[in-house]
């Protein structure tokens, strides 16, 4: 059997999403890919620290992480770029010009940064374990790296943000966005490089409009059952079942990859 190159989103894919729990069907999935010789990786826009205990606690040896700029290769981060400082510096004037409040991850961790609590009056707390340091004097000119932004933007109001189109982002909540990395595709090419394989012995699996950067034409692309955006059925190459139907289990059966 010719070696494929697996590649699977988490929340939604591998995961059910209330429960964040692995389905069991699709970790059987994963072992036995494994076991026939392919390479298996997450492919996954959460920060690398966010999504290293999953990698290791469910044994992949490979990923791609923070959209796309993390790279780990046989359980070792090899790449964690930051985004681009200067578009991050003009959308956070901008943002901060128009009244919004704007958390700031100089690296990669739990910590954000902010010169006041705009952002939680407005919005409230994240929706995720957070270490907040609030300084008057803060400037995002002087941190080392930016790697992501918080927004305390509601939906109706994005298009105040003129500059929001030069970099990646996302909502997850709705009262604020998510401005990180949304570069998966690019990340699992630049995993090829690293690794030796080639575009067309790719197969993705993904649920979500984050992910429809991942259904390359010259890949092999699974959208789950459960998938929330119709986009990704009418870009996929196969549809799975939902993924708590064992859709994960089932397509690869199905497809002869063990």
């Amino acid at each position: 059997m010719k070696r494929k190159y697996f590649f699977f989103d988490i929340d939604g894919t591998l995961t059910e999403k209330e429960s964040r729990q692995m389905v069991p069907s699709a970790q059987e999935a994963i072992d036995r890919l494994k076991a026939a010789g392919h390479f298996v990786s997450i492919a996954t826009g959460r920060a690398y620290y966010k999504a290293e205990p999953f990698r290791a606690a469910q044994n992949f040896d490979h990923m791609v992480c923070n959209g796309g700029h993390g790279i780990v290769i046989d359980g070792k981060l090899v790449e964690n770029s930051p985004l681009d400082k200067d578009k991050c510096l003009a959308l956070y004037r901008e943002a901060i010009s128009l009244g919004y409040g704007v958390l700031v991850a100089t690296e990669d961790s739990t910590s954000v940064h902010a010169r006041d609590f705009r952002f939680y009056d407005q919005c409230g707390i994240r929706k995720e374990p957070t270490v907040y340091i609030i300084d008057e004097t803060f400037d995002p000119a002087n941190a080392p790296a930016i790697y992501k932004m918080y927004i305390s933007v509601p939906k109706e109001e994005e298009a105040r943000l003129t500059l929001l189109a030069t970099l990646g982002h996302m909502r997850f909540e709705p009262e604020y966005l998510l401005v990180q990395p949304d570069e998966k595709h690019e990340g699992i090419l630049r995993m090829l490089e690293l690794v030796g394989g080639q575009p067309e012995d790719v197969v993705v699996f993904g649920d979500d409009t984050n992910d429809l950067c991942m259904f390359d034409p010259a890949f092999t692309s699974v959208a789950m059952g459960n998938a929330t955006d119709p986009e990704l059925f009418r870009r996929a190459t196969l549809v799975a079942p939902k993924n708590i139907e064992d859709g994960i289990f089932r397509i690869c059966e199905a497809q002869g990859w063990f």
